[in-house]
């Protein structure tokens, strides 16, 4: 009798392990293939689900929305029309997340904000694309098990189900091609204050930059002060100089890429990181390569979203080496 009520409790030992192991497996691809963004959708006839009522369950939940942007309104004006009757590209984040991950890897200023886009379909079906916590570990170069980043992933799969709760993940038939390829594009500067405070070292550049990319069409929807808004405030002080985030973006990237792929806003706007650590004489900074959108959305159907994707690298990546020299 004493062995087969130990059996038994063995049994219920094992299947909860079995149960808690399931219950975290949310954030990794179910699919065979290994996915970079996912796609949440619902249907929406009658109209409810806005995206102010995504924005707004976002802020709810933990995932503050500084940017929340409706893009028809400038394709229409730009190009003379629209592909969607809606869609916008919205930045979120979480800090507390975000404090700890960027604590451990400072990389991660390269998804500070993260970004999604919002869309509707001709079937009034409503859309939500993210990054998985594969694409967030691959293009970072932080392990996919790491606990912060695993709480991310899964924070952002519950808001997306209280924002849309009937949605469903989307089943998509591309996969990465090179999964475990970070494909991101830094650059390191020798940093020389000549009696200058750090704040106006980079408030000058800073001015420099934006100064070359907004003549060149480029659109700066969103500044974060890292430093201040996440690592000061949660006491994380004297290590930092500087670390600043740009949301970049450029209608004539944007807007034929996500003709045919509208899920590009996990990637939209792109995040431009830099930060130069007190005790370094370098400052750091870096964007996303476009070959993570090409890669991650199989663009070989979209000859000139690909062509406007490394145009517009080319010329950030003109610019940085410019003010460098």
């Amino acid at each position: 009798m004493k062995n087969i009520y130990t059996f038994i409790m063995l049994a219920l030992v094992i299947m909860s392990i079995t149960a808690c192991a399931s219950s975290t497996v949310s954030v990794t691809e179910k699919s065979k293939n290994i996915q970079d963004i996912q796609i949440f959708t619902s249907a929406n006839r009658d109209g409810k689900i806005t995206t102010q009522s995504i924005e707004t369950v976002f802020d709810a939940n933990d995932l503050s929305v500084p940017g929340n942007n409706n893009m028809n309104k400038p394709f229409k004006t730009r190009f003379g029309k629209v592909n969607y009757k809606i869609y916008n590209l919205a930045m979120y984040l979480n800090n507390d997340l975000t404090f700890k991950l960027i604590k451990k890897y400072p990389s991660f200023g390269v998804l500070t904000p993260l970004t999604m886009s919002i869309w509707e379909d001709k079937d009034n079906s409503m859309n939500i694309s993210t990054l998985t916590i594969n694409g967030m570990a691959r293009v970072t170069g932080i392990p996919v098990n790491d606990p912060d980043l695993i709480a991310y992933a899964n924070l952002i799969h519950k808001v997306l189900k209280v924002a849309m709760p009937n949605g469903t993940f989307k089943e998509l038939n591309t996969t990465v091609k090179f999964p475990h390829k970070r494909l991101a594009t830094n650059f390191e500067m020798e940093v020389n204050y000549d009696g200058q405070s750090p704040s106006d070292f980079i408030d000058d550049f800073e001015a420099e930059f934006e100064a070359e990319m907004e003549p060149l069409g480029f659109l700066l929807p969103n500044y974060t002060n890292i430093q201040e808004e996440i690592l000061d405030d949660h006491g994380y002080t004297g290590v930092y100089d500087f670390y600043h985030t740009y949301s970049i973006c450029k209608l004539d990237v944007i807007y034929p890429v996500s003709k045919n792929h509208p899920e590009a806003g996990a990637w939209a706007p792109c995040s431009f990181y830099i930060y130069k650590k007190t005790n370094e004489n370098k400052m750091h900074m870096g964007f996303l390569s476009v070959e993570n959108w090409i890669i991650s959305m199989d663009m070989k159907d979209n000859e000139e979203g690909t062509k406007k994707l490394h145009e517009a690298q080319g010329y950030i990546e003109k610019i940085i080496n410019d003010m460098m020299d």
